[in-house]
Protein backbone atom coordinates (compact mmCIF):
# COMPACT_ATOMS: atom_id res chain seq x y z
CA UNK A 1 0.00 0.00 0.00
CA UNK A 2 1.04 3.09 -0.73
CA UNK A 3 1.91 5.69 1.95
CA UNK A 4 -0.60 9.13 1.57
CA UNK A 5 0.61 12.29 1.95
CA UNK A 6 0.69 14.25 4.70
CA UNK A 7 -1.74 17.06 3.49
CA UNK A 8 -4.20 14.34 1.87
CA UNK A 9 -7.30 12.64 2.97
CA UNK A 10 -9.02 10.07 1.58
CA UNK A 11 -12.86 10.69 0.93
CA UNK A 12 -15.28 7.57 0.68
CA UNK A 13 -17.31 7.91 -2.17
CA UNK A 14 -21.00 6.20 -2.19
CA UNK A 15 -20.16 3.29 -3.69
CA UNK A 16 -17.39 2.64 -1.09
CA UNK A 17 -14.48 3.48 -3.38
CA UNK A 18 -12.10 5.68 -1.63
CA UNK A 19 -9.90 8.38 -3.54
CA UNK A 20 -7.35 11.21 -2.21
CA UNK A 21 -7.65 14.86 -1.84
CA UNK A 22 -5.92 17.48 -0.91
CA UNK A 23 -7.50 20.41 0.67
CA UNK A 24 -6.42 22.49 -2.37
CA UNK A 25 -7.90 19.79 -4.98
CA UNK A 26 -11.20 19.59 -3.59
CA UNK A 27 -13.36 21.65 -5.56
CA UNK A 28 -17.22 23.05 -4.63
CA UNK A 29 -19.21 25.45 -6.11
CA UNK A 30 -22.43 26.52 -4.59
CA UNK A 31 -25.40 27.36 -7.28
CA UNK A 32 -28.70 29.29 -7.10
CA UNK A 33 -28.95 32.61 -6.17
CA UNK A 34 -27.34 32.34 -2.96
CA UNK A 35 -24.27 31.83 -4.62
CA UNK A 36 -23.96 35.73 -4.95
CA UNK A 37 -23.62 35.91 -1.28
CA UNK A 38 -20.07 33.62 -1.30
CA UNK A 39 -17.53 34.28 -3.30
CA UNK A 40 -15.64 31.80 -5.01
CA UNK A 41 -12.38 32.50 -2.50
CA UNK A 42 -14.60 32.30 0.51
CA UNK A 43 -16.49 29.45 -0.70
CA UNK A 44 -12.23 27.60 -0.76
CA UNK A 45 -11.64 29.32 2.12
CA UNK A 46 -14.49 27.15 3.95
CA UNK A 47 -13.90 24.18 2.08
CA UNK A 48 -10.05 24.01 3.16
CA UNK A 49 -11.26 24.86 7.04
CA UNK A 50 -13.77 22.13 6.92
CA UNK A 51 -10.91 19.66 5.38
CA UNK A 52 -8.61 20.88 8.54
CA UNK A 53 -11.25 20.16 10.96
CA UNK A 54 -11.52 16.63 9.63
CA UNK A 55 -8.06 16.52 8.92
CA UNK A 56 -6.39 17.83 12.00
CA UNK A 57 -9.03 18.69 14.55
CA UNK A 58 -10.40 15.49 14.73
CA UNK A 59 -7.37 13.67 13.39
CA UNK A 60 -9.03 11.74 10.44
CA UNK A 61 -7.31 9.56 7.35
CA UNK A 62 -10.80 9.09 5.51
CA UNK A 63 -14.25 10.67 5.58
CA UNK A 64 -17.54 9.96 3.52
CA UNK A 65 -18.27 12.66 0.67
CA UNK A 66 -21.72 13.21 2.36
CA UNK A 67 -20.06 14.14 5.79
CA UNK A 68 -17.89 16.32 4.32
CA UNK A 69 -20.65 17.70 2.33
CA UNK A 70 -22.80 18.29 5.73
CA UNK A 71 -19.90 20.09 7.16
CA UNK A 72 -19.56 22.31 4.53
CA UNK A 73 -23.19 23.19 4.21
CA UNK A 74 -23.59 23.71 7.67
CA UNK A 75 -20.26 26.66 7.90
CA UNK A 76 -22.03 28.25 4.32
CA UNK A 77 -25.44 28.10 5.59
CA UNK A 78 -24.35 29.43 9.17
CA UNK A 79 -22.82 32.53 6.95
CA UNK A 80 -26.08 32.64 4.66
CA UNK A 81 -28.20 32.95 7.65
CA UNK A 82 -25.91 35.58 9.27
CA UNK A 83 -26.09 37.36 5.55
CA UNK A 84 -29.68 37.20 4.99
CA UNK A 85 -30.40 38.51 8.75
CA UNK A 86 -28.45 41.80 8.17
CA UNK A 87 -29.95 41.75 5.15
CA UNK A 88 -32.88 41.35 6.56
CA UNK A 89 -34.56 38.66 3.75
CA UNK A 90 -35.04 35.28 5.65
CA UNK A 91 -37.24 32.94 4.08
CA UNK A 92 -39.19 29.37 4.16
CA UNK A 93 -37.67 26.27 5.31
CA UNK A 94 -34.24 25.50 6.39
CA UNK A 95 -32.91 22.03 4.21
CA UNK A 96 -34.41 19.85 1.84
CA UNK A 97 -32.74 16.97 0.20
CA UNK A 98 -33.27 14.30 -2.03
CA UNK A 99 -31.21 11.19 -3.96
CA UNK A 100 -30.33 11.03 -7.10
CA UNK A 101 -29.94 7.20 -6.80
CA UNK A 102 -33.67 6.52 -6.62
CA UNK A 103 -34.29 8.01 -10.24
CA UNK A 104 -31.84 6.74 -11.67
CA UNK A 105 -32.92 3.83 -10.80
CA UNK A 106 -37.29 4.47 -11.56
CA UNK A 107 -35.53 5.64 -15.22
CA UNK A 108 -33.79 2.80 -16.22
CA UNK A 109 -30.34 1.96 -17.46
CA UNK A 110 -29.26 4.53 -20.05
CA UNK A 111 -32.37 6.25 -20.11
CA UNK A 112 -31.23 9.91 -19.33
CA UNK A 113 -34.36 10.54 -21.25
CA UNK A 114 -36.62 9.79 -18.93
CA UNK A 115 -33.96 10.84 -16.08
CA UNK A 116 -34.08 14.49 -16.66
CA UNK A 117 -37.54 15.29 -16.87
CA UNK A 118 -37.68 13.03 -13.65
CA UNK A 119 -34.97 15.16 -11.97
CA UNK A 120 -36.84 18.58 -12.84
CA UNK A 121 -40.25 17.59 -11.19
CA UNK A 122 -38.14 16.56 -8.12
CA UNK A 123 -36.24 20.18 -7.80
CA UNK A 124 -39.92 21.93 -8.33
CA UNK A 125 -41.14 19.41 -5.55
CA UNK A 126 -38.51 20.50 -3.39
CA UNK A 127 -38.42 24.22 -4.65
CA UNK A 128 -42.38 24.27 -3.77
CA UNK A 129 -41.47 24.26 0.06
CA UNK A 130 -39.43 27.52 0.07
CA UNK A 131 -35.91 25.61 1.20
CA UNK A 132 -33.23 27.76 1.36
CA UNK A 133 -30.93 24.71 0.64
CA UNK A 134 -31.72 22.22 -1.27
CA UNK A 135 -29.26 19.41 -1.73
CA UNK A 136 -29.25 16.17 -4.00
CA UNK A 137 -27.22 13.60 -3.24
CA UNK A 138 -25.88 10.66 -4.56
CA UNK A 139 -24.80 11.65 -8.11
CA UNK A 140 -21.78 9.03 -8.56
CA UNK A 141 -24.27 6.82 -8.30
CA UNK A 142 -26.49 7.76 -9.87
CA UNK A 143 -24.46 8.79 -12.79
CA UNK A 144 -22.80 5.44 -12.90
CA UNK A 145 -26.27 3.78 -12.65
CA UNK A 146 -27.69 5.82 -15.95
CA UNK A 147 -24.27 5.01 -17.95
CA UNK A 148 -24.70 1.31 -16.72
CA UNK A 149 -21.18 1.27 -15.40
CA UNK A 150 -19.22 -0.77 -13.00
CA UNK A 151 -16.30 2.29 -12.88
CA UNK A 152 -16.32 5.81 -13.59
CA UNK A 153 -15.21 6.61 -17.45
CA UNK A 154 -14.44 9.77 -19.34
CA UNK A 155 -18.57 9.12 -20.26
CA UNK A 156 -19.54 9.50 -16.33
CA UNK A 157 -17.58 12.65 -16.24
CA UNK A 158 -19.30 14.22 -19.07
CA UNK A 159 -22.94 12.64 -17.98
CA UNK A 160 -22.18 13.94 -14.27
CA UNK A 161 -21.36 17.56 -15.70
CA UNK A 162 -24.72 17.14 -17.91
CA UNK A 163 -26.80 16.76 -14.92
CA UNK A 164 -24.95 19.64 -12.58
CA UNK A 165 -25.90 21.87 -15.97
CA UNK A 166 -29.00 20.94 -16.30
CA UNK A 167 -30.04 21.85 -12.17
CA UNK A 168 -28.46 24.86 -12.83
CA UNK A 169 -30.27 25.29 -15.84
CA UNK A 170 -33.71 24.49 -14.32
CA UNK A 171 -32.82 26.64 -11.03
CA UNK A 172 -32.50 29.64 -12.82
CA UNK A 173 -35.71 29.02 -15.49
CA UNK A 174 -37.92 28.83 -12.75
CA UNK A 175 -40.26 31.92 -12.47
CA UNK A 176 -40.18 32.18 -8.74
CA UNK A 177 -36.74 33.70 -7.61
CA UNK A 178 -35.74 32.82 -4.39
CA UNK A 179 -32.95 32.81 -2.20
CA UNK A 180 -31.40 29.40 -2.53
CA UNK A 181 -28.13 27.33 -2.37
CA UNK A 182 -27.66 24.52 -4.45
CA UNK A 183 -25.75 21.56 -3.22
CA UNK A 184 -24.87 18.59 -5.35
CA UNK A 185 -23.12 15.35 -4.43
Amino acid sequence: MIALASDYLLFELASGETVPFSADSVSIEVCGDNAALFDSEFVRQAASAVFHYFKYELERQTVSVAEFAGALEKVLTGFAFRTLRVGGRLAGPAFLESDLRPLAEASGMNSELFFFPRLREELRRQLSHGPRVVRFCGLRGCVKSLAGARRWSSRCRKLEEEIIDYLRECLTAEPKKMELALVVD
